[in-house]
């Protein structure tokens, strides 16, 4: 265990906590993880103090757990594996390092929100690409780490997108840069001759963000990450198209993103489109579902500095095309929500409560990825698990979102339930993990384990188990980082 002393040397006595309220804050979470109360909480405000509290808890043995995003917390992966472990909250780094229109990028520390970014970068004519609807305590830098999808599939090139460039210190303490951060010279020197961290890929031919990247900060911590952004149009035209029958609007999402017409494109069933955009509860949540359709597909047209009206004009008449042939129509409404509502909602945070919340006050999610012509036969596997728990599926959320080009799909099952009532978090827990085991069974890709499922998803392969325990004992040789989680 570390001395306090030592600690507020490093980070000083204010942000230093063993308060019971703080502790008690960080030992549990929304998630199934059982509670494990940490020792410390310590709030560093740069490079130099995380890079020597985590040499400190080499020399004591002590597990360091970061966090960079406020609560409410949903997977488990920041609530200590085992007892006698230091939080370190990254949530009071929040420098905005720079933005830059003219190459679309931007750097930040941690701690920056959604919130916090979207202006800064709307200020310089840019925006990045966002999931959907993050809670307000969302840090950016989180999000990417986690691998969160993004709501614009035409600029994922890759499923690492928008991470560019990372600074990270190893559990072995060793300061490490990504890309081309990595050099020559350090990123000071760099800017002084005109170079930005954009480019993801190296030192050498190793894509090292990837080893960071869902690692849930088992193999360091991230002290500032830059990501890629795209222009801010200056004219954007939304629609909905809703459909009772899936497969329609699954291919004419297809069409729009292989032929580059839309930004924001995605879909959500009925119980989702009114658990966020209901404004008064019950009342209102009940009364949008009622008139919703099964299904609703969102995109977003944008034109930008040069003829954005003859742009946005020649979409529409192509994309007319498209829907008299799928036999559907873009419209600008759909059960009493605006596309230009549901438009600006999802440019932003999720507004309080966050919407994940609003119906019951807890919510699990299962999400996995898949293609095109698994998605519906995996949608009818999980209504069938929901039946057989118990779960109405009438109450479950569904969230599809096109990955990478629109070349997969990330989908994504929220199941709401009140925390206050036993059976039913009982039977939303047996739920999640027999989910998890029959999907897989199905052909679900899991890329994201998290919390009690992880375990049974990585067993699935032992050589990839054994090659990320090799680089763990390289990266953090004494398990000093987030011990218990993923696989270590």
């Amino acid at each position: 265990m570390i001395a306090k002393e030592k600690l507020v040397k490093i980070v000083g006595a204010a942000n230093v906590s063993d308060k019971p309220a703080a502790l008690d804050e960080y030992s549990s979470d929304i998630s199934f993880v059982n509670p494990v109360r940490p020792t410390w909480v310590v709030k560093p405000k740069n490079t130099d103090a995380v890079q020597k509290l985590i040499k400190l808890a080499n020399k004591t043995q002590t597990p360091l757990v970061p966090v960079s995003s406020g609560p409410p917390h949903f997977r488990g992966d920041t609530v200590p594996g085992i007892g006698g472990a230091v939080i370190v909250d990254l949530s009071g780094m929040k420098k905005i390092i720079f933005v830059d229109r003219a190459r679309r990028v931007a750097m930040i520390e941690p701690g920056v929100t959604y919130g916090e970014l979207i202006p800064a970068a709307a200020k310089e004519g840019i925006r990045i690409n966002m999931p959907l609807l993050p809670r307000k305590t969302k840090t950016v830098v989180g999000s990417m780490l986690e691998r969160e999808p993004v709501t614009m599939p035409k600029y994922q090139w890759d499923i690492s997108d928008p991470l560019a460039c990372i600074e990270v210190i190893f559990g072995n303490g060793n300061e490490f840069r990504t890309g081309q951060a990595a050099g020559p010279g350090t990123v000071k020197e760099q800017w002084a001759v005109g170079g930005i961290q954009k480019a993801p890929y190296g030192p050498g031919i190793a894509s090292w963000h990837r080893l960071i990247q869902g690692s849930q900060g088992t193999m360091g911590i991230v002290t500032w990450a830059s990501m890629r952004c795209e222009l801010l149009p200056s004219l954007e035209e939304p629609f909905v198209v809703s459909s009772s029958d899936l497969d329609t609007l699954l291919d004419m999402t297809s069409w729009l993103i292989r032929l580059r017409m839309v930004n924001e494109c995605f879909i959500l069933n009925g119980t989702n489109m009114a658990a966020i955009f209901a404004k008064k509860w019950p009342k209102d949540y009940q009364a949008i579902k009622d008139t919703l359709p099964a299904w609703t597909l969102f995109y977003n047209l944008a034109g930008y500095e040069y003829y954005p009206e003859e742009r946005i004009s020649s979409y529409i008449t192509d994309i007319s095309q498209i829907t008299r042939r799928l036999g559907v129509e873009s419209v600008k409404s759909v059960g009493g929500v605006s596309a230009n509502e549901i438009l600006k909602a999802v440019q932003q945070p999720s507004p309080e409560p966050y919407w994940k919340l609003r119906y019951k006050g807890a919510c699990e999610d299962v999400y996995l990825l898949t293609i095109h012509d698994k998605l519906e036969s995996l949608i009818g596997e999980m209504n069938d698990l929901a039946d057989k728990a118990g779960y109405p599926a009438s109450d479950m959320g569904i969230y599809i979102q096109p990955i990478v080009q629109g070349t997969g799909y990330h989908c994504e099952f929220n199941l709401f339930y009140d925390p206050a009532n036993s059976s039913e978090s009982n039977r939303v827990k047996e739920l999640s993990a027999a989910a998890v085991k029959g999907l897989m069974a199905k052909g679900a890709f899991f890329s994201r384990p998290y919390g009690e499922n992880a375990g049974m998803i990585l067993n699935r392969d032992a050589a990839t188990i054994g090659v990320l325990n090799k680089l763990k004992g390289l990266f953090d040789p004494n398990n000093v980082m987030n011990p218990g989680k993923i696989c270590f």
